[in-house]
């Protein structure tokens, strides 16, 4: 299908009044490469048969946890690639995870393949042909491992490239190894010897080990055992040093990540962020990405907004319809342009190139 066209770039006066941002922020917007690494709207498409392909509103609860993305509005809002996730649900048992999860893959797979507007990609050059032809690129990751985690041939069915990254762990502590979140109910397990074992094997699949979620025992596991020569990320996280939470990661675990190469996708759920839950501030989103800068430099920070992760966004700034905000907030803090450009997409770029080509 090909979705009705609709550009920002038509009426820029326009758009950059609907939004309340300057001219500048939105030129400066509309010419970088956007790329968001944790978009979770398939989700809904799974639990309630949330139409990825039809432009939505706010939804019942007003852009609150859900209906923040859908792939017209990610088309319109000119967001230039995206991770789509595939969460797993852990109430099931292995063989069922596995078997889901290849389901879901061919039914994620086959509603991106349907917009002609969106092409999927494997690598940094797909993304390069994509937008050469005026497309989305569109890649898959997955966020909880043990979806794949029922023997060591779990994985073989993604030697494609076709997933670019998997979350090790999500809120619940697996047979790979612990969460961050209360859902672990005992200690820092860190990362179990089959944990360590899957890292190994998505090292030689060149798939992404993503640590957001991980335990701090399972993090620096991972890292110990991780392939030096491949780059980490961490697709959607908060920073302790602007707001104590155990979600968030501090200084040592940016460097770690840094380090290698890697990249910290900042995400905007208000309660991680510092602020209150129903109405926080993009500009506190900025404020933890100027933290890493900080703290490792502007070429490890990116956007990791987990959209429709059941997340409650700043007030101005629900959905993906708004995200050039988020540029404006950074001109008006006296970010450089190119700091600005490599946040938005070209660390992801940079990395993805890294690892992938």
């Amino acid at each position: 299908m090909s979705l009705e066209p609709s550009d920002p770039r038509s009426d820029r006066e326009r758009y950059a009044a609907q939004l309340g941002i300057s001219q500048a922020a939105l030129d400066l917007y509309l010419a970088s490469e956007v790329i968001d690494l944790h978009i979770d709207s398939f989700i809904w498409h799974r639990v309630f048969g949330y139409d990825l392909t039809r432009k939505h509103g706010r939804g019942l609860l007003g852009g609150l946890c859900y209906s923040q993305a859908d792939i017209p509005r990610v088309l319109k809002a000119g967001i230039t690639g995206a991770t789509w996730v595939i969460t797993t649900n852990p109430t099931r048992d292995a063989r069922g995870r596995e078997e889901v999860f290849y389901e879901n893959l061919h039914e994620l797979v086959s509603i991106l393949e349907s917009v002609e507007q969106v092409q999927i990609c494997k690598n940094a050059e797909d993304y390069r042909q994509a937008r050469r032809a005026g497309k989305h690129a569109a890649y898959i990751g997955v966020q909880g491992g043990n979806a794949l985690d029922r023997s060591t041939t779990s994985l073989n069915g993604l030697a494609s490239g076709l997933v670019l990254r998997i979350t090790l762990v999500h809120l619940l502590t697996s047979s790979l190894g612990g969460t961050s979140s209360p859902g672990r109910f005992w200690g820092n397990p860190g990362l179990t010897s089959r944990g360590k074992q899957f890292v190994e094997q998505l090292d030689s699949l060149d798939i992404f080990v993503d640590l957001a979620h991980i335990d701090e025992r399972g993090f620096w596991d991972a890292v110990s055992v991780h392939d030096k020569s491949k780059p980490l990320l961490v697709s959607h996280t908060g920073v302790s040093g602007v707001h104590q939470h155990w979600r968030n990661l501090d200084d040592r675990q940016l460097q770690a990540i840094a380090n290698s190469g890697g990249v910290i996708g900042i995400m905007y759920h208000s309660k991680f962020l510092g602020d209150p839950l129903f109405s926080g501030s993009a500009e506190s989103i900025v404020r933890h990405m100027e933290h890493v800068v900080a703290r490792v430099g502007p070429d490890h920070v990116a956007l990791g907004s987990d959209w429709d992760g059941a997340i409650c966004t700043p007030k101005d700034m629900r959905t993906c319809s708004e995200l050039p905000v988020l540029v404006d907030i950074m001109l008006r803090r006296g970010w450089p342009p190119d700091h600005i450009q490599k946040a938005l997409g070209l660390n992801f770029l940079r990395m993805l190139e890294q690892l992938r080509g």
